[in-house]
């Protein structure tokens, strides 16, 4: 009994010094690939520690299978605790390779670039299918597991003959969830959504920081964040303003008096968009869209290379133009007219006429005429020898 454990002790010593130095041949090739690609330093620092594990593991399988005592009275459990550590090390293998992937795939779609539309759709596809992919491994995972018990493979018969029954109960116990998962994966390969389209929902405005796969956050403008289900944008309608590209047109109006100078204040707003690098030079429109009420209303119209400096755009443009009419041109600024009448005569009443005025039915013998034609009146013939 002495022997087979010692030879046990050598053939597991033996099995982890060759899996030593198959480790430190990996990481030396690997650290040689990483000088050149990018992709060898990150499989290098997602995978070194699973791997290490898993080599391990393996040199204490073989170890086992080789040399230890078949009799022993722990060899069912021994062999049942290494299944289980193998099954977890190739989900941690694998999870790390999946993120590997996914992080060569996000690293060739920059975002921080303009026109980055492509960019964000594959981003936003990547992370989703990244975290799909995580948990199914993680499920397969822990079936896995479960099924190594004996018991549980006894029970998974009969599990499999109410599985009918207990897939109607799960599903209306999680229809909600399930709906948020669906939506989030119908947003998502839709291209209805992307993380960093700039959105309009319920009257704020931010930017989509992540989609999950059952909620969205919206990073708001003032640094708050709103968190919505991913049904919300499936069934309620809200605003993409980067949905084909991040161009877009804004306006400023400004109510002022009828003796505005728009032809100079079209000037005035070319010099100003001519110094300012916010513009994008695609659109400049002065034009006078209403003119009531005592006062016209002038719109420009700007357009700027996002919804940012589109913001930053409209402020600049409102206050230059309000300084320059306040300065060139005070009479363009909105006022009222009252008008003040000292010592006025009291108007003298004019003499009524004693004669019928005349209206459309009466007063005249066409308005009678008329009278009678739209009242069916049936005219009296008097007889003038009577």
């Amino acid at each position: 009994m002495w022997d087979e454990w010692m030879r046990f002790g050598i053939t597991l010593a033996i099995c982890l010094i060759v899996a030593a130095v198959t480790v430190i041949v990996v990481t030396v090739v690997t650290g040689r690939l990483g000088a050149r690609k990018a992709w060898a330093t990150a499989l290098t620092r997602r995978a070194r520690r699973p791997f290490r594990a898993l080599a391990a593991l393996l040199a204490v399988w073989v170890a086992f299978v080789l040399a230890y005592p078949a009799e022993a009275p722990a060899a069912g459990v021994i062999a049942h605790a290494i299944g289980i550590v193998a099954i977890a090390l190739v989900a941690w293998m694998l999870v790390s390779l999946d993120l590997v992937a996914t992080d060569a795939m996000l690293g060739r779609f920059r975002i921080d670039v303009p026109d980055n539309r492509q960019a964000r759709r594959i981003r936003t596809q990547t992370l989703i299918v990244r975290r799909l992919s995580i948990a199914l491994i993680i499920v397969v995972a822990v079936s896995a597991v479960l099924l190594t018990f004996p018991a549980v493979q006894t029970v998974g018969a009969s599990l499999l003959a109410s599985a009918g029954i207990a897939s109607i109960v799960a599903g209306l116990a999680a229809q909600s969830v399930l709906a948020n998962v669906f939506a989030g994966v119908q947003l998502v390969f839709s291209d209805a959504l992307r993380v960093d389209d700039v959105v309009v929902v319920d009257g704020e405005w931010g930017r989509v920081g992540e989609i999950t796969l059952s909620y969205v956050v919206v990073d708001l403008w003032d640094q708050r964040r709103l968190v919505l289900p991913c049904t919300y944008f499936t069934t309620q309608s809200f605003e993409n303003w980067t949905r084909h590209g991040s161009e877009i047109l804004g306006t400023v109006d400004l109510d002022l008096d009828w003796r505005a100078p728009v032809d100079r204040i079209r000037a005035r707003l070319g010099e100003v968009l001519a110094d300012t690098p916010l513009w994008d030079g695609r659109t400049s429109v002065v034009q006078v869209t209403d003119a009531t009420a005592g006062s016209i209303r002038v719109r420009v119209l700007v357009s700027a290379a996002d919804s940012g400096q589109l913001f930053d755009l409209r402020c600049l443009i409102r206050e230059e133009l309000v300084t320059y009419l306040r300065t060139t041109a005070p009479t363009a600024l909105p006022a009222q007219r009252v008008l003040v009448a000292e010592n006025a005569e009291k108007p003298s009443r004019a003499p009524q006429s004693s004669a019928p005025a005349e209206g459309v039915f009466s007063g005249s013998p066409e308005a009678e005429e008329r009278h009678r034609a739209f009242t069916q009146a049936i005219p009296v013939v008097t007889d003038p020898h009577a």
